[in-house]
């Protein structure tokens, strides 16, 4: 194979597997050889450059050089090779060794230049155990927020303070206030509500957690308050620290326009003193396309997982932002498949959901589930805390295994919601 990169191309088994990231790819390209091809993806990811170097010696290739492990063509041809654009699938082994432990390195090696060499998506990222071990998880995680919350096997139900922006503190507290009373476990503040003139982070926690503590000393129950603190790096460890200092009981990020460096400073600043939850905004730039870009069960599962996240939200296949109802559960696997001794995240989803969704939400991802309304709530016929409750009768049916509409007839908030919207699924006879 004297035509081809020398030192570039192992059999996976040859590697010390708990040395190297494993990469994989799928690649759309006009090339005469993509095996060619591929040898100069991995030397452009490591130790090489466009022309052979002086310093490149074989030592520093052995030690630091990235490995093509596999490469095919898709569908893989035995006899003939097509002219014109090919697709094929790239496996990339990557060391450790010069990555390190910061995920803004990791992400500049695996898919830095990687993403300029073509039409080319980033569809997995196998990492061994003796890399996993250098990060923290989730601090609490599906079992610690059941332990917080007193709520040891149902799925988890949410409200989002709306309208989206525009609210002042007393507000959002006062609508915070009767979905507490409606019976939810968590409120989230809307991705579009961060630190604003009207409505400062502190302000809106000083209003929303006097609101979960006149809610709890009626109802008994807990509520968790995910405070949107989203900014520039710096300014966010500082809306974290006044958040908490105000009483917050949970923050929220958008970590993809923060970055995901900031989401690792953030877990170490706070060190599991509240539970994090991170939304999805800007991912549809990074995966939407179907051939270019970094697939969503790594950037809004797996990556967030690792760096500590406790809940990861990411739209559901039946509400306002279709996805693949796969691409769903592959994210949802990624924040709660064993993962070398991580805890699980919660897999948080939404989008125009409301109470009959719920029993498809549940029986596709189970009970470790977030189901999270903010239209349905506050649009409810019978108000904003009816909304609320109609989440819980809906929770409750499923988990009894009873029919919504047989519910209904007890409960006149369930009822409402399904004749306002319906029950995924009846009109099709799904």
């Amino acid at each position: 194979m004297s035509e081809y990169p020398e030192g570039v191309y192992a059999l996976p088994e040859s590697l010390d597997p708990e040395a190297y990231l494993i990469g994989t790819y799928i690649f759309q390209a006009e090339t005469a050889d993509y095996f060619k091809f591929g040898g100069a993806v991995a030397i452009e990811q490591s130790t090489g450059s466009w022309v052979r170097l002086p310093q490149e010696t074989a030592e520093l290739v052995d030690a630091h050089g990235v490995r093509v492990i596999d490469v095919f063509e898709v569908p893989d041809h035995e006899f003939d090779s097509p002219a014109g654009e090919r697709t094929f699938v790239l496996k990339l082994a990557f060391p450790i060794v010069n990555i390190g432990y910061q995920l803004p390195m990791l992400l500049n090696t695996v898919f830095g230049v990687v993403s300029l060499m073509g039409v080319v998506k980033m569809v997995d990222l196998e990492l061994p155990k003796s890399y996993v071990e250098h990060f923290p998880g989730p601090q609490f995680g599906v079992d610690g927020m059941r332990a917080a919350a007193r709520v040891p096997e149902r799925p988890f139900f949410a409200g989002i303070i709306k309208p989206s922006v525009g609210l002042r503190p007393e507000q959002a507290g006062e609508l915070f206030y009767q979905m507490a009373l409606g019976g939810v476990d968590l409120i989230k503040d809307d991705e579009k509500m961060g630190e604003v003139s009207y409505s400062s982070v502190v302000e809106r926690v000083k209003a929303c957690m006097a609101a979960e503590e006149r809610a709890f000393e009626e109802t008994g129950g807990r509520t968790y308050y995910a405070v949107n603190i989203t900014a520039s790096p710096a300014q966010m460890l500082q809306n974290a620290r006044a958040a908490l200092d105000a009483g917050a009981n949970m923050l929220m990020l958008s970590h993809l326009t923060v970055g995901i460096g900031a989401l690792q400073d953030l877990v170490a600043a706070i060190d599991g003193a509240v539970p994090i939850l991170t939304h999805p905004d800007f991912q549809g730039v990074l995966s939407r396309p179907p051939d270019f870009g970094l697939s969503s069960h790594l950037t809004i599962g797996k990556l967030p997982r690792l760096a500590g996240v406790d809940v990861s939200d990411f739209p559901m296949p039946y509400g306002s932002v279709r996805v693949a109802k796969e691409k769903y559960f592959k994210i949802a696997l990624a924040l709660q498949s064993p993962f070398h001794g991580l805890k699980r995240a919660w897999a948080q989803t939404g989008g125009a959901m409301h109470p009959g969704v719920i029993p498809q939400v549940v029986a596709d991802l189970g009970c470790d589930v977030l189901l999270t309304a903010g239209g349905a709530v506050h649009a409810h016929p019978m108000g904003t805390r009816a909304g609320a409750a109609a989440l819980g009768q809906a929770v409750e049916a499923v988990m009894a295994g009873r029919d919504l509409r047989d519910a209904a007839k007890e409960h006149k908030e369930l009822a409402a919601a399904i004749d306002a919207w319906g029950i995924y699924g009846e009109e099709s006879g799904v």
